[in-house]
């Protein structure tokens, strides 16, 4: 017992610069230069704010912020300073969706229509969500199901307001392709919100942020997150305005902090609060990606581009392969933000990666490289040109 107490007293000693992240090629590097590597960037990218977990054994090795979370005032970016999430949402919402799917309250191939009292476009929704009247007209909306939605194939465009008249519409025949749309997460947790006759703001709540101890997360604006809050920045340092949110939107109306979402991504990547099967079935192949682009005019042109990963989509989250298995991603992108995450559940190795400037993704390349070996991450199709090539 005194050799246990021995030991355990020199790990206590043990600088946590000298601690070891080991990456998915099972080559090491030490924390203190994993620092090091994420200082350079910043300074090389200009940064403004960069908060990093790396995971190994499914485990947080590495927690750590750097930088500003409010430049102009000089305010230090911290682990409890609440950023805006993003799509990081989207991921907390698709293991939200598959906790009901074990729960047999929700069939992932049953129409969504057959959930709801009255026909769809009958329902009339206050706030940004703005009902579904427009599908009037179009009876292709009675095919989709929450399979769809999750796997960002309803047809829908990523939000109506992006359409020349702002109208809600569907570009093409639900199921048939990839097409990343935040109005097919906001049908689904609609009809979550029928089904329990709850916000999905009181959902996540009861689900994931009060089990998890998210003490500072939520899907609407708390007065309380002002205290600690952290603003986006454009390219020049300048701080965006602060948005926020009055309606809870599945899709991208999350408020967290790096302790909290390491805290869901933790659980998450432990497949705990769900079944093992369900899972399986989020993190991997559910429909394969074969556009040149996420977004833009190229997100049309199909080709061979990423067939050597395999690229796709599960539930909520991206999926390809490597080899060192499979793996699955989350992005988050609004002005001023840029967020990554990436696992590998075979080597039980993750990141997560948040960022509070627009050129926070022109060094997510180099950075997933570096501190666990991703080097498959399809950064052309995200977008995601690296800092030194945009001096080119």
């Amino acid at each position: 017992m005194k050799f246990v107490y021995f030991l355990f007293l020199i790990m206590l000693s043990i600088p946590v610069s000298a601690q070891i992240i080991r990456r998915i090629d099972g080559s090491e590097i030490t924390a203190d230069s994993l620092k090091q590597k994420i200082t350079f960037l910043m300074k090389a990218a200009n940064v403004s704010g960069v908060a990093v977990s790396v995971f190994n054994n499914n485990k947080p090795v590495f927690s750590r912020t750097f930088g500003y979370a409010n430049v102009p005032k000089k305010i230090a970016l911290k682990s409890n300073s609440v950023m805006y999430g993003a799509s990081f949402s989207k991921t907390v919402f698709a293991y939200i969706v598959m906790q009901f799917v074990d729960e047999k309250k929700l069939d992932l191939d049953k129409p969504l229509v057959q959930y709801l009292s009255r026909p769809l476009p009958e329902y009339k929704i206050e706030g940004f969500r703005r009902g579904y009247h427009d599908l009037a007209n179009d009876d292709r909306y009675k095919k989709i199901t929450a399979r769809m939605c999750l796997t960002h194939t309803t047809g829908f465009p990523n939000w109506r307001w992006f359409e020349a008249d702002e109208k809600l519409k569907i570009k093409f025949e639900p199921g048939s392709r990839y097409s990343y749309s935040g109005e097919g997460l906001q049908l689904l947790q609609f009809v979550l919100e029928q089904i329990t006759g709850k916000d999905y703001e009181i959902i996540a709540r009861e689900r994931v942020f009060i089990p998890l101890g998210m003490q500072n997360t939520s899907q609407i604006w708390q007065k309380r997150f002002e205290k600690n809050i952290c603003y986006g920045h454009n390219d020049k340092g300048e701080i965006y305005d602060l948005e926020e949110w009055e309606n809870s939107g599945a899709a991208g109306t999350m408020s967290t902090t790096l302790d909290d979402f390491t805290k869901f991504y933790t659980e998450l990547i432990n497949a705990k609060g769900l079944s093992a099967e369900s899972f399986k079935a989020m993190t991997s192949l559910q429909v394969r990606i074969r556009s040149q682009a996420q977004f833009g005019p190229l997100a049309t042109v199909d080709g061979d581009f990423n067939d050597s990963i395999q690229l796709g989509y599960g539930f909520g989250v991206g999926v390809f392969t490597t080899p060192y298995g499979r793996a699955f991603f989350k992005e988050g992108h609004d002005e001023g933000w840029g967020h990554y995450s990436i696992c590998y559940p075979d080597k039980k190795t993750a990141i997560v990666i948040m960022t509070n400037n627009d050129n926070g993704e022109s060094i997510f390349k180099e950075l997933l490289a570096y501190a666990i070996g991703d080097v498959y991450t399809p950064w052309q199709w995200e977008n995601y040109l690296p800092y030194d090539r945009k001096r080119q």
